[in-house]
């Protein structure tokens, strides 16, 4: 009984192909349209998520100053960090993989006939390690270098190719400023931030040598640190707090100056951002399939008055009330089931294409998919009950004599 009934509302659908394409017209765009920016805002959270996680697992941030304005806000000045900081909290502060303290310059990189703008940093070798950043060639410094001060430098993936044009430096002699540094390594890329800076375009050099030879103060920047794997980045995070105040002499009613910045904190703050937007944009989408549903309760209403002699013969013969208003509740929701899957196609279509333009992971959801289609599919039930059951009342004797 079900499947002739669904055989009927094919027949009675194809009978006129194109006002039935335009009546489904609006669930296909609305289908379509939450799949799209759902895929797209889940892409755009998995690149946040994998961004940030490049910049190096478990890792905290300490800054002096107090950030006012969010991480794009302005930034109290205070006394800067020194490094005998970054040592005091690789002693006393279990659970970490590594420290390191970091300074950075602007400065001109000049090899032969080529230069770039670009950053040197300098710091120890922890600074690989809390990075999670591995040398695609080369070695990292040594200890003697890295207490002496001496001019050697790690090419970040940028500089590597804007000076040497991807051939080998190890070895060359490259001038920051007007201090000459022997390439002894050079970083893996690690392509754009979260926040749309590329973190290739850098020089790795001592921080002595930076600070000796370039600034001519010991100041530190900040102080990068690694918790070890399995520990709790929140006790981590109170710990360190706790020692700069203490190395600071904060009494106890001060706040503090300097901010300890969690990455994962970061991570969830962002990632939970993306969430709350995507779920908007679908529900904005979503709109389009109750105006695709209004579409059609007026194509069925349309139907049933073209249909009305039908409808009395049909009754007249035998036909129960019910029987009629299953016929039209299944023709609603063939057509909005039709267009659902249309809907999946072109959204789907749109998502990688979407994702392809804007560079970010295509992250298939299954469950986003069948809560678009079911939703289509009630939206033809509820959409079409109201014609159905006007069909379903109809007087047979009234239905025969319709013209």
């Amino acid at each position: 009984m079900l499947w002739e009934t669904i055989l009927l509302s094919l027949r009675a659908i194809r009978r006129n192909a194109l006002r039935s394409s335009l009546t489904v017209l609006g669930i296909v765009i609305g289908v379509a349209a939450v799949i799209t920016l759902v895929t797209l805002g889940s892409g755009a959270t998995a690149k946040v998520t994998a961004d940030i996680a490049a910049m190096g697992s478990n890792m905290l941030q300490v800054r002096p100053g107090q950030v006012f304005g969010g991480p794009g806000g302005a930034r109290l000045s205070t006394v800067p960090f020194e490094s005998a900081d970054a040592v005091a909290i690789a002693r006393e502060i279990p659970g970490l993989r590594a420290v390191a303290p970091v300074s950075s310059r602007s400065a001109q990189a000049i090899y032969g006939n080529s230069n770039w703008a670009t950053t040197a940093t300098g710091s120890t070798n922890a600074y690989l390690e809390v990075r999670d950043w591995p040398l695609a060639m080369g070695r990292p410094f040594t200890d003697g270098e890295v207490r002496a001060g001496q001019a050697v430098c790690i090419l970040g993936h940028t500089v590597h190719r804007e000076l040497f044009s991807g051939d080998d430096p190890l070895g060359a002699t490259i001038r920051l400023g007007k201090i000459a540094f022997k390439v002894v390594g050079v970083l893996a890329a690690k392509g754009l931030s979260s926040f749309g800076t590329d973190q290739d375009d850098v020089v790795l050099i001592p921080l002595r040598t930076l600070q000796r030879r370039i600034t001519g103060r010991t100041d530190v920047g900040t102080i990068m640190v690694s918790a070890a794997d399995g520990d709790s980045t929140a006790k981590v995070q109170a710990d360190l707090t706790r020692l700069m105040r203490e190395r600071r002499r904060i009494g106890l009613d001060q706040e503090d100056d300097f901010t300890v910045r969690d990455m994962q904190e970061i991570v969830a703050t962002l990632t939970g951002t993306t969430r709350v937007l995507t779920a908007l944009l679908g529900a904005v989408a979503a709109v389009s399939l109750l105006v695709g549903g209004i579409g059609i309760m007026n194509i069925m209403l349309v139907s049933v008055t073209e249909r009305t002699r039908e409808i009395g013969t049909r009754l007249a013969i035998g036909a129960l009330e019910r029987d009629v208003l299953l016929q039209f509740m299944v023709e609603a929701v063939v057509l909005a089931s039709l267009g659902g899957l249309c809907g999946i196609a072109l959204g789907l279509a749109g998502a990688a294409l979407g994702t392809r333009l804007l560079d970010v992971p295509f992250v298939f959801s299954p469950g986003i998919v069948a809560a678009a289609f079911l939703f289509s599919g009630a939206v033809g039930v509820i959409f079409g009950f109201f014609p159905a059951r006007q069909a379903a009342r109809l007087d047979p004797i009234e239905a025969l004599r319709h013209e």
